[in-house]
């Protein structure tokens, strides 16, 4: 695997007409070694705190190879940074599980949680129904916790450590955040993982209700 782009966004007025919003979600990549800290990068905006960022989602990784896939489904070029990766990596898996771990550069990340589409995803491809694909694509990139914060650049090699302690797979807590009636011993797996903090909680409420 290889550190592809470090990118970081800026607070401004996305979408058009009646859909517009203010977001840091449009990314673009920077030049030169960039510092990772337990809050994510520098001068990367988080416009809504309630739903994004703080330490268990600091960073948000892309792989290169689901970027090129979905350039030749959408028909145009989809750079880096486009749905708010800060990372993107060539060869990234298509799964990963929850406390399996990436060193890149100084930096050393844990897996935390898939993304889950919001409408500002949709806003800022311009398609309303992109949530939808996004889901059926199953490509949803990974929320990262900081271990061991360090500087990172384009082109770093990027080392893989599989979580020894056995976990529930990204693409598992992807589904079963949709589900419309969750098993509670998945739940209950999905929780015992060390999950995000706002994951976690959505489980719990879901399980309160299974139970």
């Amino acid at each position: 695997m290889q550190l592809v782009s470090v990118n970081v966004g800026t607070a401004e007025s996305i979408g058009a007409g009646n859909r517009t919003t203010v977001s840091g979600i449009d990314k673009r990549p920077v030049g030169g070694p960039v510092y990772v800290s337990v809050n994510g990068l520098p001068g990367d905006a988080i416009c809504e705190p309630d739903f994004h960022g703080g330490p268990d989602q600091a960073v948000y990784v892309y792989g290169a190879d689901d970027y090129a896939w979905w350039s030749e489904q959408l028909g145009r070029e989809v750079r880096p940074g486009t749905f708010g990766d800060n990372l993107t990596i060539a060869g990234l898996p298509r799964d990963l599980n929850a406390g399996d771990r990436l060193t890149i550069g100084a930096a050393v990340l844990e897996a935390t949680a898939p993304r889950i589409p919001c409408s500002t995803l949709a806003t800022q491809m311009g398609d309303t129904k992109f949530g939808l694909a996004f889901r059926r694509a199953e490509r949803p990139g990974f929320y990262f916790r900081v271990i061991r914060e360090g500087q990172v650049a384009a082109g770093d090699p990027v080392s893989f450590a599989e979580n020894e302690n056995g976990s529930v797979s990204m693409l598992d807590l992807f589904r079963l955040s949709y589900a419309i009636k969750p098993a509670a011993e998945s739940l209950r797996r999905a929780i015992e993982a060390p999950i995000a903090t706002r994951m976690r909680d959505e489980f719990i409420q879901k399980l309160a209700a299974v139970d």
